[in-house]
């Protein structure tokens, strides 16, 4: 296998020079070489290097790839430094590899999950939205067809974000599924393995809610909205699932709640019996995610239903009254083709859900198929993203949440797409991270906004562990109210 080296001399900026490297070699993995540290051995090599020489900084970008060799050498004054310098070296190297690559990344220079982010906090310091995007044109170098999608994102976001600091979510973690798809890489279990284990966590999950619901009443917070995702929470039994949810009644005060979400997910696990239990315990909007209504790609991404049950599931939602729906379809599943995506996307628009939204596939290292073959190409990708773009608009779906992931093909993005008055609140203020966000079950993560800082509080990882330590689990919660109390640690911004 080819090996590929990145090389820092006289600086740190280390681990954002690989951000934009990655760009342009998405699948490669470095081998990392600083300063005092010999070259290793590489058939290929990027190097970048910052030299003092008298009054100025030497910068110095180097790259043998199999395009061929080519280096940069520009000179910056020596009162240039931390985040400028950075950004200068960063600039030098991406547009090095711009020129030698002939590929240019639509978001540009920008590597952070939260483009939107960069907008509305601007609009909220007095800048004005078209200004903000002015910003990420020219420091970041970002195309205009993400420009646009961005802006349009935000416009729709500016009038939904305000909200009291006593106003919160509540994510609730369901991490089972029927089976685990091929591209899936969250914390997740499936029911063979992890049908034992499923009695004792619902049990345990009551009482960590009834725990959430104390601290909810004692702060004087106010629940804007519920969240039960996984994982598939319609992998419980219906009876599991009503115990969940009487908790959720029982001990949170949802007389505020504008919004109350339940992943239905996966039309293998969607029954009447669950949806009654679901609509019976005051849910409001629920998923029905086929992904793909291709039967073809379905069975290689590892579903055990058909696009027809998918369908299916969700008009039976429909006919029980369900009227906030959503559909999550990939962008670049395995074997799936730009006609196939188009097909999909026809079909579902066709259905007239209340929100679609897309993702583009991601491929991450804890998933089956982040070594598979047979992925679709980043240009099909890039055209399935574009068509969604441009059809889910022009129909009535407006985009409202986005974020990017790292490894996402193309270097494209994850957006939410809703008829107007159907945005999911949660979906945009757990990207905004301006709201108090309490989380229980496994791998839950509650995070405690307060005064501009974050403090995160974060939940056993597998179920055993969940079910075995949770009341080591339980003294955790002194976290949380310390950081209502007192303010968190500062949150950051995203890299760039």
């Amino acid at each position: 296998m080819e090996r590929y080296a990145l090389v820092f001399r006289g600086h740190r900026f280390g681990y954002e020079v690989q951000a934009i490297a990655k760009l342009f070699l998405p699948g490669v993995r470095f081998l990392l070489c600083e300063d005092g540290q010999p070259e290793p051995e590489a058939e290929y090599c990027l190097l970048t290097q910052i030299t003092p020489t008298g009054d100025a900084l030497t910068l110095l970008c180097r790259a043998v790839l199999p395009e061929g060799a080519r280096e940069s050498v520009q000179t910056q004054p020596t009162a240039l430094s931390g985040n400028a310098l950075e950004k200068a070296l960063c600039t030098q190297l991406y547009l090095l590899l711009r020129e030698m690559t002939g590929y240019t990344p639509p978001w540009g220079m920008l590597t952070g999950i939260r483009p939107v982010r960069m907008i509305t906090q601007a609009v909220q310091q007095g800048c004005t939205p078209e200004a903000a995007c002015a910003r990420m044109r020219e420091e970041y170098l970002v195309s205009e067809e993400k420009l646009r999608l961005a802006l349009e994102t935000a416009r729709v976001q500016l009038p939904i974000l305000p909200h009291a600091q006593e106003e919160i979510g509540l994510y609730v973690s369901i991490p089972f599924c029927p089976t685990r798809c091929s591209y899936c890489s969250f914390v997740s279990h499936s029911m063979d393995s992890a049908r034992a284990l499923i009695p004792a966590y619902v049990e345990k999950l009551c009482e960590e809610l009834a725990v959430l619901g104390n601290i909810i009443r004692e702060r004087g917070l106010i629940v804007q909205s519920v969240y039960i995702g996984g994982g598939t929470p319609t992998s419980l039994t219906a009876l599991q699932l009503r115990q969940v949810m009487e908790a959720v009644a029982e001990h949170i005060p949802l007389t505020h709640a504008r919004e109350y979400t339940v992943e239905a997910g996966r039309a293998d696990t969607i029954t009447r019996e669950k949806l009654s239990v679901i609509r019976q315990m005051g849910a409001t909007r629920i998923s029905v995610n086929p992904q793909t209504l291709q039967d073809s790609v379905l069975e290689v991404i590892g579903r055990r239903h058909t696009a027809q049950q998918a369908v299916r599931a969700y008009e039976t939602a429909r006919e029980m009254g369900f009227d906030d729906i959503n559909m999550d379809l990939i962008a670049g599943l395995p074997t799936d083709t730009f006609e196939g995506f188009a097909d999909t996307l026809s079909r579902v628009m066709a259905l007239s859900p209340d929100s679609i939204t897309v993702h583009t596939l991601t491929r991450k290292r804890a998933a089956d198929l982040y070594t598979a073959q047979g992925l679709t190409g980043v240009q099909e990708v890039s055209a399935m993203a574009k068509l969604a773009a441009d059809r889910l608009p022009q129909a009535g779906w407006r985009p409202y949440y986005l974020y990017r992931q790292k490894n996402t093909i193309g270097n494209l993005e994850n957006v939410g797409y809703a008829r107007p008055g159907k945005e999911n609140l949660y979906n945009i203020l757990i990207m905004d991270e301006t709201q108090t966000i309490l989380a229980a079950g496994c791998a839950a993560s509650t995070k405690v906004v307060k005064n501009g800082q974050i403090t995160r509080v974060m939940n056993y990882k597998f179920p055993y562990e969940y079910i075995g330590r949770f009341d080591q689990l339980m003294e955790k919660k002194q976290e949380i109210l310390r950081a209502l109390d007192a303010g968190g640690r500062s949150a950051g911004e995203d890299r760039t």
